[in-house]
């Protein structure tokens, strides 16, 4: 709803300042189930998938990209409504509908995912698509605080009825997007998380989360969002399956990937401490290292 009010950022304005978004040479837009896609493709090898957290972008993975490309063709799309990815048709924005739009994607691109590395929600997506596409049926699974179970309290609430009362209100991504532009705002939103980003990253995140299209989007996603479906089929993965955890992580308690782990005995928990939910934003040569740790080519 209201969609015709907040465009996505635009194709043009990427390519208008390449300076500010990183690995901009490596963009391209790809048109692929209803979705005109962004995407960067660097690299050479089996694939790796990356699938970053809601309210994020490709950007997410700048300072891993180099290091993953070295061994992996590795491709980071926006997700639908988020930053140059546009919304897409009715139910794309669901967990169904974006891990559909992915299939889609990656059937364009002619390329299958050895690995699916997902952040918070992100990691939902790379599950979904396990159980429900032969083509990740026997992909690893690399989780980044991964949320694959229901948010306790008040965060279940956001990711519920909250979002689905602000997605209604054709002010709310406009208010949203007013207060990330003031100074600091996103810089303490990004604290809440429990991680601290340098200067690139506050920017990146300011520059998103001040566009009303990109808000809209994200919050269209929080509405339609259901995890219980996925957490229920969960104890089905028989992918290869790791979870990479910061432990100051203030959105998605570290505590649910223990209980993620006794739904997947085979899985492996890697906790690394004083980093929060952003931890791959804020040790990414360190993150890529663990990466590659688990699934370096033989």
């Amino acid at each position: 709803m209201f969609e015709r009010f907040y465009p996505s950022m635009s194709r043009a304005s990427h390519q208008a300042r390449p300076d500010i978004w990183p690995h901009a040479q490596h963009s391209r837009w790809v048109q692929a189930g209803g979705i005109q896609w962004h995407v960067q493709q660097i690299g050479q090898g089996p694939c790796m998938l990356l699938l970053h957290g809601t309210g994020s972008g490709h950007f997410s993975w700048r300072g891993l990209m180099p290091v993953l490309a070295e061994h992996f063709t590795v491709v980071a799309p926006d997700l639908p409504g988020h930053a140059f990815t546009s919304r897409g048709p009715e139910g794309a924005l669901s967990l169904p509908g974006m891990a559909e739009g992915l299939r889609a994607l990656m059937l364009q691109l002619h390329l299958t995912p050895q690995v699916i590395v997902g952040h918070s929600a992100g990691a939902a997506i790379a599950a979904h698509m396990a159980l429900h596409f032969d083509s990740a049926a026997r992909s690893t699974l690399i989780g980044l605080n991964p949320a694959w179970l229901p948010l306790p309290g008040v965060a279940s609430w956001l990711f519920g009825p909250a979002a689905k009362l602000a997605s209604l209100n054709p002010l709310s991504a406009w208010a949203t997007a007013k207060m990330a532009g003031k100074p600091g705002a996103v810089a303490e939103w990004i604290a809440r998380t429990g991680s601290m980003l340098d200067a690139q990253g506050i920017d990146l995140y300011t520059r998103v989360l001040s566009d009303s299209g990109h808000v809209h989007g994200v919050l269209s996603m929080m509405a339609a969002w259901r995890l219980k479906p996925l957490a229920t089929r969960l104890h089905e993965l028989r992918n290869p399956l790791y979870m990479h955890i910061g432990k100051n992580d203030l959105t998605v308690p570290p505590e649910l990937a223990q209980e993620a782990r006794l739904r997947l005995p085979h899985a492996q928990i890697h906790t690394v401490a004083d980093l929060g939910h952003l931890a791959h934003e804020q040790d990414p040569m360190g993150t890529a290292a663990q990466i590659m740790k688990w699934c370096r080519p033989r």
